[in-house]
């Protein structure tokens, strides 16, 4: 079989999704596609593909962290949090700008975890982007582009931590200080993490205006107060707004609201910090248990109301879920399909000294927009073209080496940003309650102004260093 048709199953689910608008139905046909080319009968393949996709370990992580977000957030509007926070703020009368910058802000400020900022920059915001009129897409960009994008330009995140462990052995670092010492020194050459970064906070106190889709989704929302779009299908479904909040206590924005997002933020510090591991499911766990038991010692509602609101939680996210569960059933159909051996065969014309550093960029952006992972390509790549940028660079830790590192996390980066099956960029729609397909429309234009950018970078740089090298 030719290595092309590894493309064609999310392609094809590509061109449904933008026409169609339903993620569900775009991704389910693209894994069917996908069974068909394995060569498998199409009920008995889907099975299998199901239960092989959906018995990774990552899945489940990604799933048990949505179901306990969604009882997480559910709970907070049961006891009235989220209305008492937003009121509170929107009493400092903060306007669209403010709000945007607010985000933009708390999303830098938890560097520590891409997954994390997400989720918790969403459950802090939407309440006062709503009343700011800001549109969901606006909201799920502003997270999507300050939670990864800030992890590759900070060494001691989760990302920077990983890829210094993927950096021993390779050749030059024995260890993980020298790795780190990389890691470190790669951050001036990563284009597309910074220019991200910035490109967020430039749109977000309107020195560069929305453009494109997001345009017309900020001008909706301006005009009208609909956060996002009639017929939009919101990754947080109608059973969240059902929720009537209770009326017995009256609601303490920190006891509520403050408390238990401290929790998740405490939890994650100490355990990077203690153990080297970010425990983020653990983290909404306790939070959980927390407001279980406040609501129960309180009085605030009776045993059945709370799992009554625990359930109505889950359901609103039911949309999420089967979003995920597709994206990982044709990640495993596009990796049995070789698509990373096709995309590494297409490039390796471009290895050289002067394009090496393009190359990377462009091949870490394909192969995670195709597979929608970003750790797994990293375990790829690192060893294949940290080793050549070596080799070209004599044995010696070069800038040619650090570039090579940085245009591997940038482009990885990169390719996130545009792909519908990435759990990172389903993770920022559903924390910000924006329809999937939306969010990723509205923010391809502002991600592919950026990789250009950084893609430009990397070939002026690279071949002005390949002609003095």
């Amino acid at each position: 079989m030719d290595r092309w048709i590894s493309i064609l199953p999310l392609l094809v689910a590509l061109a449904i999704a933008l026409f169609s608008k339903s993620s569900v139905f775009a991704l389910l046909i693209g894994v069917i596609i996908g069974v068909v080319l394995l060569g498998e009968n199409v009920l008995t393949g889907f099975s299998k593909v199901g239960i092989s996709a959906l018995a990774d370990e990552n899945f489940i992580w990604v799933l048990l962290i949505q179901v306990f977000l969604s009882i997480m957030v559910a709970f907070f509007q049961k006891m009235g949090a989220v209305d008492i926070f937003s009121n509170a703020v929107s009493r400092k009368n903060i306007k669209r700008r403010g709000a945007q910058v607010f985000a933009w802000f708390l999303g830098i400020l938890i560097f520590f975890s891409e997954h994390l900022s997400a989720l918790y920059v969403g459950t802090v915001m939407r309440g006062i982007t709503d009343k700011a009129r800001i549109s969901r897409e606006k909201l799920a960009y502003i997270i999507d582009s300050t939670s990864a994008p800030v992890c590759t330009i900070v060494p001691f995140s989760n990302w920077g931590v990983y890829m210094a462990s993927l950096l021993v052995g390779t050749g030059l670092f024995v260890g993980k200080t020298e790795a780190m010492g990389a890691i470190f020194r790669m951050i001036p050459y990563n284009f597309y993490g910074i220019i991200s970064v910035f490109f967020v906070g430039l749109i977000a106190i309107g020195i560069i205006p929305d453009f494109g889709p997001m345009k017309k989704a900020e001008q909706r929302a301006i005009e009208t107060g609909a956060v996002y779009a009639v017929g939009s299908n919101p990754l947080i479904g109608k059973e969240m707004k059902d929720i009537v909040p209770q009326v017995i206590v009256r609601p303490n924005v920190i006891l509520h609201f403050i408390v238990p997002l401290l929790i998740v933020a405490l939890i994650t510090i100490i355990s990077f910090a203690t153990i080297g591991e970010i425990l983020i499911l653990e983290a909404f766990i306790a939070t959980v248990f927390y407001q279980f038991a406040i609501m129960y010692l309180q009085k605030m509602c009776t045993l059945k109301e709370i799992l009554d609101t625990a359930m109505a939680g889950v359901k609103s996210i039911v949309n999420a879920i089967l979003v995920t569960a597709l994206a990982y059933c044709l990640n495993y159909i596009t990796g049995h399909l070789g698509v990373k051996e096709f995309i590494m065969e297409t490039t390796k014309p471009w290895l050289s000294p002067s394009y090496l550093w393009a190359a990377t960029f462009l091949t870490g952006f394909v192969v995670s927009f195709f597979t929608g992972t970003s750790w797994g390509n990293y375990a790829i790549l690192v060893p294949i073209m940290v080793p050549i940028a070596i080799g070209l660079s004599g044995g010696n830790e070069t800038t040619l080496v650090y570039g090579t590192i940085a245009a591997i996390m940038g482009g990885v980066s990169f390719g996130e940003h545009c792909s519908p099956i990435s759990d990172s960029t389903i993770l920022a729609s559903l924390s910000a309650g924006s329809d999937h397909i939306d969010h990723v429309k509205t923010q391809l234009p502002y991600a592919i102004t950026v990789g250009v950018i950084a893609l430009i970078l990397y070939l002026v740089i690279g071949i002005l260093y390949g002609k003095i090298a």
